[in-house]
């Protein structure tokens, strides 16, 4: 029987590229996404759109299109980045990175607890620059702080459902050619997407709640 895979923010980016390696591998995939794309459309995929995950209609629409689907592996990958800094200060735009980049995977995880298998698997997409050890530069305010509390909730869900043998897997894609960065990046959303989902299917409760680089280097938290 084909796992059931779903995956937050699949129209585009890390996600598409994700939800296309899944299928590829015989998964039947649910992309979720605020607005669906021509390539989502195309991948093979149960598309549900109209998901914002940040507020209660998102997680409703989600829930309500999900009923009866037993889940083997969920994947949290939409997020946002917004720049702030001391001289360009915005609590604005920290608060909202904070609804969606920490509170909307928490609050999916536990929309869909009921529907993830005994022995099933979260991956949580972060970013290494919530590590607090590896911050050399500073700035970027709201996504550090964002990512950072969203490894600690990661770390949480690990110890809450290992009775479950739910494995929880944190990873950092890398530099990564998206829209959330205006193109530029070092490695393919292809490559990274890759990366992660061969991370996925490699994930035991050996490791689960430990804070990975697409790479398989263990990051510092």
């Amino acid at each position: 029987m084909a796992l059931q895979v779903v995956i937050t923010g699949a129209n585009r980016g890390i996600g598409l590229a994700m939800t296309r390696l899944f299928i590829e591998q015989g998964c039947q995939v649910y992309g979720l996404c605020r607005q669906s794309s021509e390539a989502l459309e195309r991948s093979g995929a149960k598309v549900v759109s109209g998901v914002d995950v940040a507020t209660d209609e998102g997680i409703e629409v989600m829930v309500n299109a999900l009923q009866g689907v037993a889940i083997d592996v969920l994947v949290c990958n939409a997020g946002i980045l917004r720049d702030e800094n001391l001289s360009q200060f915005n609590l604005d735009t920290m608060r909202e990175q904070f609804e969606v980049n920490t509170l909307a995977p928490l609050r999916v995880v536990h929309a869909l607890e009921s529907q993830l298998l005994n022995g099933g698997k979260i991956a949580m997409i972060t970013s290494r620059m919530g590590s607090i050890a590896d911050n050399g530069s500073g700035g970027r305010f709201g996504y550090r702080m964002s990512k950072a509390a969203l490894n600690a909730a990661s770390v949480s869900l690990s110890v809450d459902l290992a009775d479950k043998d739910i494995a929880v897997g944190i990873y950092h894609p890398g530099y990564v050619q998206t829209d959330m960065v205006g193109g530029r990046g070092d490695i393919s959303a292809h490559e990274a997407a890759s990366r992660i989902v061969g991370l996925i299917n490699e994930l035991a409760m050996s490791d689960t709640g430990v804070f990975k680089h697409s790479n398989g280097q263990v990051l510092p938290w």
